[in-house]
């Protein structure tokens, strides 16, 4: 790992350095269950990007985020790549499992955190302020055997007591600690509050200069990004958020949002940053031109839609409806809008390829949006080009990106919808008629009648497949205008107070409606798969445990005996 590359990052302390946790806190926000390879895409994005750093998962917290970030660190965390993080919290197996989760990446840091409010002390850790000072100590030096960059976060900042929080950040520093993260954890704080909390530290904290202080947030009351603003403005120089805001309740402080504001308004924050207030220069690494694509990413596999007023990336944040507004819109794009559509990467739909375009030029240009396909991915994707391309006359960009989505993104074919067909009209009892290959390669057929063709085809698919489930969310979004256009389909159901998502975009909207919820059956049946096998390996390690007491007992009354 290279030397203290969070130490590098102060030789630029006019730059904010920007903590992506779309994959940790933003995989918590229910229904947003991300797999292995989905989180592996994320994070390719995220790089491609400009986020300095990572936070891929919680190690200790599951195989799975274990394997997750293992393999993020292999393939995103190259030399000149973001730094890799992992969660722990101040436990040394925890901090143990983080370590060597992150081992593959040039640039790795271990994140680790315990509670400081004497809320949290008393209730949750039921421990004393001097147990959770020595603990955090401790563990921070514990972390840093392993790796020079490590961060320290003091949980439920904001609701802690300012002289005991100067302490246990002065003994994290000297313990080692290159990055202190003040969280707003239950989103309770105000701008002016947060400003003051992040100069008191500036101001409080001896040894502050040895480490850069960071901020997280969370928008339950909507204050998350005006935080942000305020702390950066009394001396934080690193933003931990999320893509689309998406994490825990009510969800962290938005990525593009914060980056935005920074962007558009960089001569007015230029100075707290020590820049001369006509300075151009950017105030963060990122690639603003990739912000639309990488929330339409997250969007897509999360299944968490963004809604149309969304600020920066929702679909109507460069509409304009009011008469006066378009007046002005065409006479002068300034009169009613404070940044350009171009500027985070939505541009209008460029007509590239068309039903005579040939494999390579598909390829190129898929290459060209940022999608690097497998030859089994590509070969299924230019299938989908070729019949789309007998059903559209123009083809987007847009298009092209939704059909690599499909291909890229998939949860394993355990069910593969092989047929749907549909009956309906206003003199017509709707009824559809499904065919499904199950795991073990055997192709189900069934029918049913529903309240609409959407109802009917769920109606059919549960018949076949048996799996017990609550559809919570049906939209569809049209990916492109038009008559012809995709339709995008997301789903959501329930099991088990667990919650599943499915995507699919198709011409037809009944097969795409289809296809999302196969999709999410299969994320259901996949879980409780590993459920099962997990369960199966406790109780194998049983028996196990269970032969050798006999086998130690055995042995010791032969000993006795003898």
């Amino acid at each position: 790992m290279s030397p203290n590359p969070a130490m590098n990052k102060q030789l630029q302390p006019d730059r904010i350095i920007i903590f992506d946790t779309t994959l940790r806190d933003g995989e918590q926000c229910p229904g947003a269950t991300l797999n292995v390879d989905e989180k592996l895409v994320i994070a390719r994005q995220l790089a491609r990007l400009g986020v300095d750093v990572i936070e891929a998962g919680f190690a200790f917290a599951s195989p799975g985020d274990f394997e997750a970030i293992d393999k993020i660190a292999k393939a995103v965390g190259t030399e000149d790549g973001p730094v890799i993080c992992s969660l722990a919290r101040a436990i040394k197996a925890d901090i143990e499992a983080a370590a060597e989760a992150i081992k593959p990446a040039a640039k790795g840091r271990i994140h680790t955190f315990i509670s400081t409010s004497d809320i949290h002390l008393e209730y949750q850790l039921k421990k004393s302020r001097a147990e959770v000072l020595a603990i955090a100590e401790e563990m921070v030096a514990y972390a840093k055997t392993f790796v020079d960059d490590v961060e320290f976060s003091t949980m439920d900042a904001t609701r802690t007591d300012p002289e005991y929080l100067y302490q246990i950040l002065e003994h994290a520093i000297a313990a080692g600690a290159t990055t202190i993260n003040i969280p707003d954890t239950v989103g309770y704080t105000t701008p002016s509050e947060f400003g003051a909390l992040i100069k008191g530290i500036k101001d409080n904290v001896p040894n502050i200069d040895q480490a850069i202080i960071s901020v997280h947030g969370h928008n339950d009351i909507g204050l998350a990004v005006a935080n942000f603003l305020e702390a950066v403005k009394n001396g934080a120089r690193q933003l931990e958020c999320a893509i689309n805001g998406i994490g825990e309740r009510a969800g962290n402080t938005a990525l593009e949002e914060v980056v935005m504001a920074l962007h558009v308004r960089r001569q007015y924050y230029n100075p707290f940053m020590g820049r001369p207030v006509e300075s151009e220069e950017p105030l963060t690494n990122i690639d603003t031109r990739q912000i639309y694509k990488t929330s339409r990413l997250v969007s897509n596999l999360t299944g968490m839609l963004v809604q149309p007023n969304k600020a920066i990336v929702g679909a109507n944040a460069f509409a304009h409806e009011s008469g006066i507004h378009q007046d002005g819109i065409l006479k002068n794009k300034l009169t009613y809008e404070i940044m350009d559509a171009q500027s985070i990467g939505l541009t209008e739909n460029q007509i590239v390829l068309g039903k005579h375009s040939g494999r390579n030029a598909f390829r190129t240009r898929l290459r060209e949006l940022g999608f690097e396909l497998s030859e089994t991915e590509l070969n299924k994707a230019f299938i989908r080009f070729k019949e789309l391309a007998d059903k559209k006359k123009e083809i987007s960009d847009w298009d092209l990106e939704a059909i690599a989505n499909d291909e890229t993104q998939q949860t394993p074919e355990l069910f593969r919808l092989e047929l749907v067909q549909v009956s309906c009209g206003n003199q017509a009892r709707p009824t559809a008629t499904v065919c499904l290959t199950n795991p073990a390669g055997e192709e189900l057929m069934d029918a049913a009648i529903g309240t609409g063709p959407v109802d009917a085809v769920y109606k059919a698919i549960n018949r076949v497949v048996n799996v017990p489930n609550e559809l919570i969310e049906f939209s569809v979004q049209s990916v492109t205008k038009g008559i012809d256009a995709m339709g995008e389909v997301t789903i959501r159901l329930r099991y088990d107070k667990r919650v599943f998502s499915g995507h699919a975009a198709n011409t037809d909207i009944i097969v795409a409606s289809a296809q999302a919820y196969v999709n999410a059956l299969n994320r259901l049946y996949g879980s409780l798969q590993g459920d099962q096998t997990r369960r199966l390996g406790r109780d194998e390690s049983r028996v196990t445990e269970s032969d050798r007491t006999e086998e130690s007992v055995v042995v010791q009354g032969s000993r006795e005996k003898a």
